[in-house]
């Protein structure tokens, strides 16, 4: 018998809309552009972290710059996926902040395209990511070296208006038949209040546990109680309360969908730790400067940029889309393995070979994982399957990054010379210290770096 809330997801309008040829490279190119805005915003600020910390003091609290950024990210991921469907309209102007671009961006493309095409067209879309990915350290070091961090982020506010304005225009919508009284009333805001809250709660102790606030103390051990319990009553509200769930729990009930939205959680957070980490290894341990870290940090990005557009390519052309996703994996872990031999004195190739590696791994991971998951569900459950993908992988970024935040602080401080034990607390800056002990301080860093490396290689293997 079905239920109500399977009842619902059936009442929604169907948002399928193929469009011919001309239609469809317009509106694609609309969804670039957005990408593209997207992850030069989003990807730009790992190699500024350092300048920014240094310039407000905040030496200690800028890691937050990123993790606050997934945080807020995440708790919207599962919501966009709703509203896209109760709202036709919504997916013209829904995407209010990356989350919400890179979420509705991919949502869109399960719409105009066949799940045949679907390979070339979300490796288009993966390209777009990878440049942004390229362009956001270069443009994020220039504005710093000529300008301010500040003018970055100045920059980026007319170029996602133009963007939105874009997308606005092109992209095709469906308005719901439903009254939109009928429709506010399926939002799952319950189901939104009790994640948010209950994810929030988990990542402030561990990023800040031991540095900012003891671990034993009340606020520590009241957020690593309470926010367990808000998960597991998110979890009961979404099963028996929730009318239209964020997340319907049926599709748990599929394995080969828990392994996919496994293996999100656990590769977005080693990826959003490899581009914070490996700028900060390369401006703190090795002395780079900013536009020098952003240089190599694009031998990453590039080859996972061309490396999505290709694994798209084979996934239309064959059809097939697993032994491109164990490519990914095992070329990653091989990357991620190297990683591990970086020290000081390592050499400029010895650096960039591992992040070539690391790129291709990537960009063979990244957008087959949405077509796999979209391959094991439904077709009603296509926009829900995707914002679940995203949330997953934004989750294993916030987590990712709180939890290197923690091993990078711990490490140094165990590392440092006496004396030195107060730049553990400002492990984002580049250290200032006398020429005598530069050399031991230099290697405490190194150490920390490596610490988080190895931290991700389990995680990926």
């Amino acid at each position: 018998m079905e239920s109500s809330q399977q009842a619902t997801e059936r009442s929604l309008h169907d948002q399928m809309n193929i469009l011919p040829k001309k239609r469809l490279m317009l509106v694609f190119s609309g969804l670039a552009i957005a990408q593209l805005i997207s992850f030069i915003d989003q990807n730009g600020i790992g190699v500024t972290l350092p300048t920014i910390g240094r310039d407000l003091h905040a030496e200690d609290t800028i890691h937050w710059a990123g993790t606050s950024s997934l945080v807020a990210n995440t708790t919207f991921q599962m919501l966009y996926g709703r509203l896209s469907d109760i709202f036709g309209l919504f997916r013209g102007f829904a995407g209010i902040g990356g989350g919400g671009v890179i979420n509705l961006s991919t949502i869109i493309v399960s719409d105009i395209v066949t799940l045949e095409q679907r390979g070339y067209f979300q490796g288009i879309i993966g390209a777009s990511i990878g440049l942004g990915n390229v362009i956001g350290p270069f443009l994020a070091a220039a504005f710093i070296t000529h300008a301010s961090w500040r003018a970055f982020f100045w920059a980026i506010a007319p170029l996602a208006a133009a963007a939105g304005g874009v997308s606005f225009r092109v992209l095709p919508s469906m308005p719901p038949t439903r009254r939109f009284k009928d429709n506010v009333k399926n939002i799952d805001c319950g189901g939104f209040i009790l994640s948010s809250v209950g994810i929030i709660s988990l990542l402030v102790p561990i990023s800040g546990g031991g540095t900012y606030f003891p671990w034993a103390s009340p606020v520590t051990i009241c957020m690593l109680v309470f926010g367990p319990v808000l998960l597991a009553l998110f979890v009961l509200w979404e099963l028996k309360i929730a009318k239209l769930p964020m997340i319907p729990m049926q599709i748990f009930h599929n394995p080969d969908v828990c392994i996919l939205l496994g293996q999100n959680f656990l590769f977005g957070g080693v990826y959003q730790a490899y581009l914070y980490y490996i700028p900060l290894y390369l401006q703190n341990s090795r002395g780079y400067s900013v536009l020098r870290s952003a240089s190599v940090v694009a031998a990453m990005v590039s080859a996972q940029a061309a490396f999505s557009v290709l694994s798209g390519l084979y996934i239309s052309h064959f059809q097939r889309w697993k032994e491109v996703l164990c490519t990914g994996f095992s070329l990653w872990t091989l990357g991620a393995g190297l990683v591990l031999f970086y020290k000081r004195d390592t050499s400029l190739g010895s650096i960039i070979g591992p992040l070539v590696i690391l790129g291709i791994g990537v960009g063979c991971t990244f957008q087959p994982t949405v077509i796999a998951l979209q391959a094991h569900v439904m077709q009603q459950r296509r926009a829900i399957i995707i914002s679940n993908r995203n949330f997953f992988r934004c989750a294993g970024g916030a987590a990712g990054l709180a939890i290197s935040a923690a091993v990078l602080r711990s490490a140094l401080k165990g590392n440092l010379p006496v004396g030195y034990n107060h730049l553990a607390t400002n492990a984002y800056a580049p250290p200032k210290v006398q020429d005598r002990d530069s050399k031991a301080v230099l290697d405490a860093y190194m150490a920390a770096n490596r610490a988080v490396f190895c931290l991700q290689l389990p995680f990926i293997t």
